[in-house]
């Protein structure tokens, strides 16, 4: 039976625009009848998997995105003395291993090394498709279906192994992913504001024009969002296969989490922000969300604060759930950071995580 690492997390950011939508609007979502902020799952594993903190943490084991690795083969192949029409063909060989590439342009052939959609593309496959270009480069000929077949390797990045791979074209090269992530959605109702604003040019002395120099508008708005993660450590560890990088993976991808905020407009809003308070499970029970703590959304006119409010009926709602369905409601099970209160260390939580 696998077992499951819960997290529920509450974090409050003031004026931003996280995460834009096709007009460059804040994100949102109806919940409960209202409109709430949304920050999508894309945007959130994007900026974890981004981040400093997780890079250094997991250095070495994280993948690469890429429809382009046709075009790096191309240029190391083009490097030996090797017919362009050989240099082309090998390469896409090489790069139509991990997926279907594009059809070729008769005015740019480089378009015919690209894959199709983005693929995510391990550190020791990516090594061994550059090192089996410069083996055929060197030895002047094409690739072999033994050495083409060699290209898909067992040993898996962290973060492919925690976000998984689907490759429609190559189902060989899936990985489901042990990581869920759902939209983070602010715990309140939310009206979006807009900001106007001028610049000024420098060189302009207003003799002539005391106009500004530029005129713009951005949306924001602030909240306070809940968010949820679900790991499954049990197909983690069958992804990674090595007890020691799971145990990184874990409090990497935690840490980053608590920590890490999206990087929308970060420049005009300075939004950085870490999470107030964090209710992490562990066990092999079914998960589930706690969202429906905020079905009803939080109101200014019944709670002086959301931060004391939204932790109430989180805790509300897990202990509903434990005496519903009559699971254990064991101390062991959970720890908690409660940053309003000073409780709990973030070093405790990780250990809690990855022990």
């Amino acid at each position: 039976m696998s077992q499951f690492i819960q997290l529920h997390v509450l974090t409050s950011y003031p004026p931003a625009n996280l995460n834009r939508d096709d007009q460059g609007r804040p994100k949102t979502a109806k919940m409960g009848g209202t409109d709430r902020l949304r920050v999508s799952s894309q945007s959130l594993k994007r900026a974890w998997r981004q981040s400093d903190l997780f890079q250094e943490a997991v250095g070495g084991h994280i993948g690469t995105r890429t429809k382009l690795l046709g075009r790096e083969i191309y240029a190391e192949i083009i490097q030996g003395e090797v017919k362009e029409k050989d240099a082309i063909k090998w390469s896409r060989d090489i790069a139509g291993v991990f997926g279907a590439l594009k059809k070729e342009a008769k005015d740019n052939f480089m378009m015919g090394l690209e894959i199709e959609q983005l693929v995510h593309i391990s550190p020791i496959e990516y090594q061994a498709a550059l090192a089996l270009a410069c083996v055929i480069k060197n030895e002047n000929r094409e690739p072999t279906k033994e050495e083409l077949d060699l290209l898909r390797n067992t040993e898996q990045a962290v973060d492919i192994a925690l976000f998984g791979r689907m490759l429609a074209s190559k189902p060989a090269f899936n990985i489901e992913a042990a990581c869920q992530v759902a939209h983070a959605l602010s715990v309140h109702s939310v009206v979006l504001e807009d900001d106007y604003f001028t610049a000024v040019d420098d060189l302009n002395e207003t003799k002539e024009d005391m106009g500004a120099a530029h005129i713009g508008e951005t949306t924001f708005a602030a909240g306070l969002f809940y968010s949820y993660i679900c790991i499954n450590k049990t197909l983690l560890s069958d992804n990674l296969n090595d007890d020691e990088l799971v145990k990184k993976a874990l409090r990497s991808l935690i840490e980053a989490v608590i920590k890490v905020a999206p990087e929308g407009k970060q420049n005009s809003f300075a939004s950085r922000a870490y999470a107030s308070y964090v209710l992490a499970e562990k066990g092999k029970e079914q998960p589930r969300s706690l969202s429906v703590a905020f079905l009803k959304a939080i109101d200014n006119r019944n709670s002086d604060d959301f931060g004391t409010e939204a932790i109430k009926r989180l805790s509300e709602q897990y202990k509903s759930f434990c005496e519903v369905y009559e699971l254990p409601l064991e101390a062991s099970s959970t720890y908690q950071l409660d940053v309003s209160k000073g409780q709990g260390k973030l070093s405790k939580l990780l250990e809690f995580v990855s022990e």
